[in-house]
């Protein structure tokens, strides 16, 4: 087995907070005091990072993420080394890494995280270097190649259309849209954040969805992608186009802590130069991706 396949089964964990934006913890406004900021002058030529252990495809402790290999290569254009203090991304999250201290010191463990939302209230943040949507997973069976896009599945013969199994994530846009089209009593319902360090998002895809216990998933598109190829074609990546009323698309954007101007403009400006080695990497990874909105002025 290939590394890149086994990394595909091990246990993995996505926080759906990285696609609906939810400040549960909105403690450090934008309008808060700096704090005394000793680092990210570059001085030491570390680059550290706050990343999630066990996060695939974006992040874990091997290294193996495509927010990993981002941080990697922004860590090779300034010529520094790279350093990571690893947390569960979940709740307490910014508040164990970005902004939690080295004991007895002034230094801050790690000085930034590769995936936010663009705007995330909890951290600054830089202009968005990815920007992806949902998609609908089938098995890869003759009766759904129709299906391109979620009217088409609507358009199925409703007899069949009734007895289909819809994975879902709760609180997810998919939510809303079932609700709409009065197919939520087909919804076979997940949690983002169980609190089981062995549960990962792409396990409906992996294991339910593989194994015909659901009949569609719909999951956020760089996790769709990741584990349909790691499938091997035994199911099928339909990406979901803008919904009237209903937001399927997101822009991720890098986080950094408020009142560090100098050390946003440094890796925002990084972002805006290496968009192309970004999109390579995201690319590898089977991310669907859709054209980034034009950045304003700040």
């Amino acid at each position: 087995m290939s590394d890149r396949n086994a990394a595909c089964t091990t246990s993995f964990r996505f926080t759906l907070a990285l696609c609906t934006a939810l400040a549960a913890q909105a403690a450090w406004a934008q309008g808060a005091s700096a704090p005394n900021l000793p680092n990210n002058d570059g001085a030491d030529g570390v680059l550290r990072v706050c990343a999630d252990p066990n996060n695939m495809p974006l992040s874990n402790q091997k290294g193996e993420g495509y927010e990993n290999k981002i941080a990697n290569q922004m860590a090779s254009d300034f010529g520094w080394k790279i350093e990571y203090t690893y947390w569960p991304q979940r709740m307490g999250f910014v508040r164990n890494t970005l902004r939690d201290k080295v004991p007895n010191t002034e230094q801050f463990k790690c000085d930034l995280i590769i995936g936010v939302p663009r705007e995330y209230e909890l951290t600054a943040t830089t202009r968005p270097y990815l920007h992806s949507t949902y998609a609908m997973v089938f098995q890869n069976k003759p009766e759904y190649a129709s299906i391109k896009a979620p009217s088409d599945l609507m358009n199925l013969p409703p007899d069949q259309l009734k007895k289909m199994k819809l994975g879902i994530f709760v609180k997810s846009p998919a939510t809303d849209w079932l609700l709409r089209n009065n197919l939520i009593d087909q919804a076979v319902s997940y949690q983002g954040q169980s609190g089981d360090p062995d549960a990962f998002p792409g396990e409906v895809i992996e294991r339910d969805l593989a194994k015909g216990n659901v009949d569609a998933a719909f999951i956020w598109g760089p996790i769709a992608g990741y584990f349909v190829n790691c499938l091997d074609n035994k199911v099928r990546l339909v990406p979901i186009p803008p919904q009237p009323g209903i937001r399927f698309d997101y822009e991720i954007s890098m986080g950094v802590r408020y009142g560090e101007k100098a050390w946003r403009d440094k890796v925002d400006n990084w972002i805006a130069s290496n968009q192309p080695k970004i999109d390579q990497i995201l690319t590898s990874y089977q991310v669907p991706l859709l054209p980034l909105q034009p950045v304003s002025a700040q």
